[in-house]
């Protein structure tokens, strides 16, 4: 019984995530749902994204944490509209949280919702929310064990980003291991290296956002 519980709780929750893309679809609004460890830059990565992004953008944020708003308050600080999902202890967000935040934003005049998602490697990874896009964002102090040892999150995502490579030379840490381990179990996915602190990789990653952007106005 626990197993058909859990069956029908994900068939519920999967026909929300279907409702939330058939609206961000009818808006044209990008969505990207972010995901990594605790401290591996998802936040830093978004402040920097937005800063050479809301030129062209409209850029608005989902932030996922257990508690507090510190994170939402880094990014409204750059005048961007972020609203908070506090879980109290949940190790994800799931397409209902995200379908309870909706009615807060003005997806018709939003080009692209980022959504921030807890701090962990295993929960988020089952759980479509409706975004376009998975990404999960790995810091090079984590190690080289991470994409092998988590392999459901990163077969599930359309990119890996490494980012902190500028402590490469401080750790024990080999991009080309990295990205070994993720093609053999996920070939089609995509991954990218940088830097959001010094900016080192951005301009791929800010390309390739604006490259689907525009696939995702054109649909």
């Amino acid at each position: 019984m626990k197993v058909k519980l859990r069956e029908d709780v994900l068939k519920d929750l999967n026909k929300t995530a279907q409702i939330n893309r058939r609206i961000f679809q009818d808006k044209k609004t990008l969505v990207i749902n972010l995901m990594s460890s605790p401290g591996a830059g998802k936040t830093t990565l978004l402040e920097e994204t937005v800063k050479l992004l809301a030129d062209d953008l409209t850029i608005a944020v989902i932030e996922g944490d257990l508690a507090t708003e510190r994170d939402a308050e880094r990014l409204r600080s750059l005048g961007i509209k972020t609203v908070q999902i506090n879980t109290v202890g949940g190790c994800h967000l799931d397409a209902r949280m995200i379908e309870k935040t909706l009615p807060e934003f003005e997806l018709e005049k939003i080009d692209i919702l980022f959504i921030e998602n807890i701090g962990n490697l295993v929960c988020p990874s089952g759980y479509d929310l409706g975004q376009d896009y998975k990404v999960v964002v790995l810091s090079v102090p984590e190690g080289n064990d991470k994409i092998p040892k988590y392999p459901v999150m990163f077969r599930r995502t359309d990119m890996t980003i490494i980012n902190k490579i500028d402590l490469l030379p401080y750790v024990s840490f080999n991009i080309a291991d990295a990205k070994k381990d993720l093609f053999e179990i996920n070939p089609k996915a995509q991954f990218k290296t940088l830097s959001a602190k010094t900016g080192t990789g951005m301009v791929d990653w800010i390309s390739w956002i604006k490259d689907a952007y525009q696939q995702c106005i054109q649909r």
